[in-house]
């Protein structure tokens, strides 16, 4: 079916929809062989709070961003190509449900959709999709993903050091190793990991000296599944602005 509707007039217009919704400051989608299988509304969990999100899902790439203007105009377009791509179901908790994870080896994210029949059609379409792509180049999976960062709201103090109490003055700050929510004087030290940036990112010091020492494996990402607090008490200090994905 994907074949069919490769070279389609019907899906070279929906694609030029989707290019037209983002403006001059998203990225070209129209590309030979490319299809848009679906699309619709996703609540990512964000940094500082879940947020409603538009998301494409094409047979070779995931693109999502801010919602402007409803089914008329998005902006923050993220490309994600799916051979890099791997998805996990989450457990239903509390207020968050229907929720599964996409992991890159640049990032990781949780995304929850309105109903169990919505998540299952998400997740069964990725998945066909990643598959379908590695078959044809002959690649294997990969298995190193960015962390999944824990959100501001599940932590009043540091992750790492249990001590430091968060203000607006002591500023919270995420590892790109492992995820955790950690104070300043327990981030100090940066690391080169390429897969994430092209210079030294922060990191905590627990994965610091582990990645020194060569003990990789050791400081796999620890995510918490308990994300049901990022909903029910999200921080009254913070600004409803964007992922804040490039934030310390």
């Amino acid at each position: 079916m994907v074949d069919r509707l490769a070279n389609s007039e019907a899906n070279t217009r929906r694609i030029g929809i989707v290019e037209n919704c983002f403006g001059a400051a998203g990225q070209p989608l129209t590309i030979p062989g490319r299809v848009l299988i679906g699309e619709g509304v996703l609540t990512k969990l964000c940094r500082k709070k879940p947020k409603a999100r538009q998301f494409f899902l094409f047979n070779d790439i995931l693109v999502y961003g801010n919602i402007v203007i409803q089914k008329k105009k998005y902006n923050k377009q993220h490309i994600i190509p799916l051979e890099n791509v791997t998805i996990d179901s989450i457990k239903d908790e509390g207020d968050l449900r229907n929720g599964w994870l996409i992991k890159t080896p640049t990032k990781s994210f949780a995304v929850y959709a309105a109903t169990a029949t919505e998540k299952s059609e998400w997740m069964n379409h990725i998945n066909k999709c990643v598959t379908d792509l590695l078959s044809k180049s002959g690649k294997t999976p990969i298995n190193e993903h960015a962390a999944v960062w824990v959100p501001d709201s599940e932590a009043t103090v540091c992750m790492r050091c249990q001590k430091a109490k968060f203000t607006p003055v002591n500023r919270r700050h995420h590892c790109r190793k492992c995820g955790f929510v950690v104070c300043g004087p327990c981030s100090e030290k940066r690391f080169l990991l390429p897969s994430q940036s092209s210079k030294p990112v922060r990191i905590c010091d627990f994965c610091y000296d582990l990645l020194s020492t060569g003990d990789m494996a050791t400081c796999q990402p620890a995510r918490s599944d308990s994300y049901s607090q990022s909903l029910k008490s999200p921080l009254n200090n913070v600004s409803d602005d964007d992922d804040d994905d490039s934030s310390d």
